[in-house]
């Protein structure tokens, strides 16, 4: 068990949940956990799988060399946006797991806020591609650690 960058004002009423090391990109995984930021557990949970449905946009503001524009961006007050399918699976996934930590707390599901989510860059991984002239280039990939912590709340806000 590793430390949290924060830990919550109230354990009782909390549950988190993390992943070290994992294989998806982290640039895309952290502006899809940027979206997810103060958003009730439920609306979290439609949001990542209307993505994957393409229904509904990730916007990219930060790292968004080269991301095209979309319409369904104008939503969110940008222009550029993608669906990244494995980060909003990752954390579709690591959503439900801090869900199930929650109702082993004894917490109302339906109360739930994602209260901290953040994304860090973990160590780089190394495969090699081969060029002309008989060279070899690196072929690196840019995985990822995500910390997520859920509070209940009084009272959610419609979303």
């Amino acid at each position: 068990m590793g430390r949290y960058s924060i830990e919550p004002d109230n354990a009782t009423k909390s549950a988190k949940a993390r992943g070290t090391n994992l294989r998806v990109h982290f640039k895309n995984t952290r502006e899809t956990a940027n979206a997810l930021k103060r958003m009730p557990l439920n609306r979290a949970k439609t949001y990542l799988k209307n993505v994957i449905a393409k229904k509904e946009i990730i916007p990219f503001r930060r790292f968004m060399g080269g991301v095209g524009n979309h319409a369904q961006a104008k939503v969110h007050g940008t222009s550029q946006g993608r669906w990244p399918l494995k980060s909003c699976e990752f954390l579709l996934d690591m959503l439900k797991n801090a869900e199930s930590n929650a109702e082993y707390k004894g917490l109302d599901a339906d109360h739930l806020v994602i209260d901290h989510i953040q994304v860090q860059r973990a160590p780089k991984m190394r495969r090699r591609t081969y060029r002309a002239h008989g060279r070899i280039n690196p072929y690196m990939s840019s995985p990822c650690h995500i910390e997520m912590t859920l509070v209940e709340k009084e009272q959610t806000y419609a979303a």
